[in-house]
This record gives C-alpha cells, sequence and structure tokens, in this order.
C-alpha cells in the first residue's frame, strides 16, 4: 500500500494551495481518507476527513470554511482544497486511509499513512 501526497509548497497568506493523494495497492473506495497536519514542535493534527463515498466530511475548526476535502474512486486519489491560508496553516501535511465505517478524526484509527508534504505560508 502506497499513498503519495503531493501539491505543497510556499505560498504567501491569503493564497491557495492544492494537495492530492495518490493511493496504490489497496481498494481506494472502501477506506476513510483523511488529512492531518503536524507544526514543528506540535502534535500530528486532525484537518479533515472524507467517506469512502465522498457524500460527507468533517473538518477541524481552525481549517472550516477555508479547505475542502474531495476524492475521486475513480483516480484512486484525495484531494485538498486550501484557501485563505494563514501562517498557522504551515505544516507537513499527511494524508491517511483508515478502515473505519465512519468518518474518524483519530490518528490511531488511520491503518495507512502517505510520507507528508509540506506547506509553508509566510506571513
Amino acid at each position: 500500500v502506497q499513498l503519495q501526497a503531493s501539491g505543497g509548497g510556499l505560498v504567501q497568506a491569503g493564497g491557495s494551495l492544492r494537495l492530492s493523494c495518490a493511493a496504490s495497492g489497496l481498494t481506494f473506495s472502501s477506506y476513510v481518507m483523511g488529512w492531518f497536519r503536524q507544526a514543528p514542535g506540535k502534535e500530528r493534527e486532525f484537518v479533515t476527513t472524507i467517506t469512502r463515498g465522498g457524500g460527507s466530511t468533517r473538518y477541524a475548526d481552525s481549517v472550516k470554511g477555508r479547505f475542502t476535502i474531495s476524492r475521486d474512486n475513480a483516480k484512486n486519489t484525495m484531494y485538498l482544497q486550501m484557501n485563505s491560508l494563514k501562517p498557522e496553516d504551515t505544516a507537513v501535511y499527511y494524508c491517511a486511509a483508515s478502515s473505519s465505517f465512519m468518518l474518524t478524526m483519530i490518528p490511531s484509527s488511520y491503518t495507512y499513512w502517505g510520507q507528508g508534504t509540506l506547506v509553508t505560508v509566510s506571513s
């Protein structure tokens, strides 16, 4: 199983980025997917998650209204559209796959993790 996160980079505050997570080696549509992030010196935190079919999502309060998660099961890919970025969004962003039957914000519920992609937001 491989989850390949990409799309990170350096952006000014107020800008936008779109992250992608390409999955292989698993039946993508059978997994709840999620994004987590870890800022320097901080613990990994939940960002957002999406159900297997993409019909339901959940967001951390800190990103609600600015970030949008989506998935394309035909392409085995998940996305994170990040708008109105703030310096406090700076972190390594990880995608993850969970065999849970429902949305979950708990990192230990996720079985597979990508390698992470760095997002840096300058002020």
